[in-house]
């Protein structure tokens, strides 16, 4: 059984994507925004596949215990609709093909509707798109793979510890470094591609952001992360950190900008790179720099 977030508003606990699968053994996957709800959910799969019953149905939920109906159990406030699906023998050739893509990093998307899944090639424009056609009918549409890419420039200890918080989350990880045999890049079994380049400068030809593209410099020193922002100037990232002092920050931002290189674009830094709570080992800089990232996905700062 197919589970799926089809849209959610407020301060709903599943979110528009949200997805969880259960199987004719109780194995599950996934989740719908935890609590109750999601128990109840998972009941009514394991029910309707102990039955061997077809389910094509959809749900809205409501997370107000005053509402006059459809209430989820939950009290969080908020709304979520989500759609069950039995999963047909016959559609194992598209899973196969979502599988695929998702290994070789295709661009595709998903479609659900009350007819199926299908399988399309070509990333679509948004993460998520839902269309309604009828009076109960529907599209949904997913990019498949991973919705965010991050550029983790300079491969030292901190980029060991972002890269091993960052892996858990919904980013496909690029790691550069120019010194070759370094132990922490060696180490690195978290990020998906990994590079050592001769020069920082090549960095304008191997980093090329799409979307929701997200950066961070933390190269060994001044010079090398001069480097990094001159190969990088320009290009239209979501977001772009500079690890370091505020001191060294303000000293190279003002020698770039006498240099001629865009006032505009390095005013949108994140410099220093990170929420401000003081932190000192290298795994207390990740999740600063970690937090700072997601609130910018987000859209909270």
């Amino acid at each position: 059984m197919l589970m799926y977030v089809l849209e959610s508003r407020g301060s709903s606990p599943g979110r528009q994507g949200f997805m969880m699968v259960v199987n004719a053994n109780a194995a599950m996957s996934g989740s719908l925004g935890g609590g109750i709800m999601e128990h109840k959910f998972v009941e009514l799969a394991k029910t309707k596949l102990s039955a061997t019953a077809t389910e094509i149905s959809v749900h809205q939920q409501v997370h107000d215990k005053t509402a006059a109906r459809n209430q989820s159990g939950m009290i969080c406030s908020g709304e979520q609709t989500i759609f069950l699906y039995s999963v047909k023998k016959e559609e194992a050739p598209v899973v196969q093909l979502i599988i695929t893509a998702l290994e070789q990093q295709q661009k595709a998307s998903l479609e659900l509707s009350p007819a199926g899944i299908r399988f399309t090639t070509g990333a679509p424009t948004h993460n998520y798109t839902l269309q309604l056609t009828g009076t109960a009918g529907f599209i949904f549409t997913e990019k498949i793979g991973y919705k965010n890419e991050l550029y983790i420039i300079g491969g030292g200890h901190c980029a060991l510890a972002l890269s091993q918080l960052m892996s858990g989350m919904d980013f496909y990880i690029r790691l550069f470094d120019n010194r070759e045999g370094l132990n922490t890049m060696d180490a690195n079994c978290f990020v998906h591609e990994k590079r050592t380049v001769a020069d920082y400068a090549e960095l304008s030809s191997l980093v090329s952001p799409a979307g929701n593209s997200f950066a961070v410099i933390m190269t060994v020193g001044y010079r090398t992360d001069e480097a990094a922002l001159k190969a990088l100037q320009g290009k239209p990232f979501t977001y772009l950190g500079l690890l370091g002092s505020k001191n060294k920050i303000a000293k190279m931002l003002e020698q770039l900008t006498a240099g001629g290189m865009d006032e505009g674009w390095l005013r949108n830094i994140y410099a220093p790179v990170g929420i401000p709570i003081k932190s000192q080992t290298p795994e207390e800089i990740a999740v600063s720099i970690a937090a700072e990232i997601i609130s910018v996905k987000n859209k909270l700062l």
